[in-house]
């Protein structure tokens, strides 16, 4: 018999991350001590607070049950309060939030809700890969928004042709942001509402890296700019914040005709989110905050060592301001997958090649501080015995 797939997933570029733990795999298994700044995986354990609310729930057998609900609305009641006391966004919990299975998931299917086959979606380049695998899925046609090194890796609104604007259903947006470590003014939010606003887009952002940030920066919601929320939405995760990345728990905010289809989406496609882990989300939003301090001067740790290690080699880059990558162009003559390759096969480090996030990616890596800090010395130095090989 021969099984013959549908051409969506034909159309899909392979999933950038599971190849780079494939080729991490097969070096572990040949005995090699690898260095992994690829994947941004938070190494730091969940706090225990939440770790304990997660146990208590779930000795409750009235949570084993389907979850089959909008979310529990305590927990869309603590997102709504978590909104208010960061951004000061006053946000309807019945309305203008919707739990998620993680804001993968969320930013995965919200194509399938608005996206029609062969309609525009305006996606950046770098980009985080869901936003064009969930528009190709849902038959869209990705229109890609350079981030240039020279505009601050901002899409330049004023270069995206009328023919396309007038085609386009969404556009998504992500700052903090990842791959690049960039960020993004209230201003420039507010110039989105009004581009979006005038050519009948939703704006989708993805704002999931907002609480990592450094030197008493703190990065704005696209919801805290006027008119947002006639325009769109922004995602948002419990991963980063609390590392809780395994735990799969995120939320959608804002417009509630937006909120309503994605709603309705996933109605037919996932049955709820264990209610043990919502309880657990919501002692992570409602709970103390003060593990953000500590983590945030150890991820500023990190950063320095790498950046200023990767400085002393020769590197040109510079320190983020947000998240925990840093997105470097590369210093050799290899393009990025090369460059990876090498440094994994020679090096025992493994990188993000920038091609991977789109074609605008190419010639950067990404790297991650999510290993130690005497890892990421130990890194520099594999990196620069890499140098003087003449690799």
């Amino acid at each position: 018999m021969r099984i013959e797939k549908a051409d969506r997933l034909k159309n899909l570029p392979p999933y950038l991350f599971a190849e780079i733990d494939r080729l991490k795999k097969e070096a572990i298994d040949r005995g090699r001590d690898v260095i992994d700044l690829g994947v941004g995986d938070p190494d730091q354990p969940t706090p225990p607070h939440i770790i304990e609310a997660l146990y208590e729930a779930a000795k409750d057998p009235a949570n084993h049950r389907y979850a089959l609900d909008l979310g529990l609305a305590r927990l869309r009641e603590a997102i709504a309060n978590w909104y208010e006391r960061r951004f000061g966004v006053h946000l309807d919990p019945e309305k203008e939030v919707l739990p998620l299975i993680g804001s993968k998931e969320g930013i995965a299917h919200i194509p399938l809700a608005f996206v029609n086959s062969g309609d525009v979606v305006l996606i950046p380049d770098p980009c985080y890969p869901p936003y064009r695998a969930g528009t190709i899925l849902a038959g869209g046609q990705p229109r890609s928004m350079p981030l240039l090194a020279e505009d601050g890796f901002l899409p330049d609104l004023g270069k995206i042709k009328g023919r396309i604007a007038r085609r386009a259903k969404l556009m998504f947006l992500n700052y903090p942001n990842n791959p690049t470590a960039s960020v993004a003014p209230l201003d420039f939010f507010r110039e989105v509402v009004t581009f979006a606003a005038s050519h009948d887009i939703i704006v989708c952002h993805d704002g999931a890296h907002t609480e990592i940030a450094y030197d008493g920066y703190r990065p704005p919601s696209f919801l805290q700019a006027e008119g947002a929320r006639d325009v769109g939405v922004e995602f948002h995760s419990l991963s980063k914040t609390y590392n809780m990345t395994g735990w799969r728990l995120g939320f959608l905010s804002g417009n509630h005709d937006v909120i309503e289809g994605l709603r309705k989406v996933k109605s037919n496609i996932d049955s709820g989110i264990f209610r043990a882990i919502q309880l657990a989300g919501c002692a992570a939003l409602q709970g103390p905050q003060d593990h953000l301090v500590g983590l945030i001067r150890l991820y500023q740790e990190r950063r320095d060592v790498l950046v200023d290690g990767l400085a002393s080699l020769g590197w040109k880059l510079s320190k983020p301001k947000a998240t925990f990558y840093v997105w470097t162009k590369s210093p050799s003559s290899h393009n990025s997958a090369q460059l990876a390759r090498l440094l994994l096969e020679q090096a025992d480090v493994v990188v993000t090649p920038g091609i991977g996030f789109g074609a605008n990616g190419e010639g950067y890596i990404r790297m991650a501080l999510t290993v130690e800090k005497e890892r990421l010395k130990e890194a520099v130095k594999k990196i620069g015995e890499f140098h003087k090989s003449g690799k």
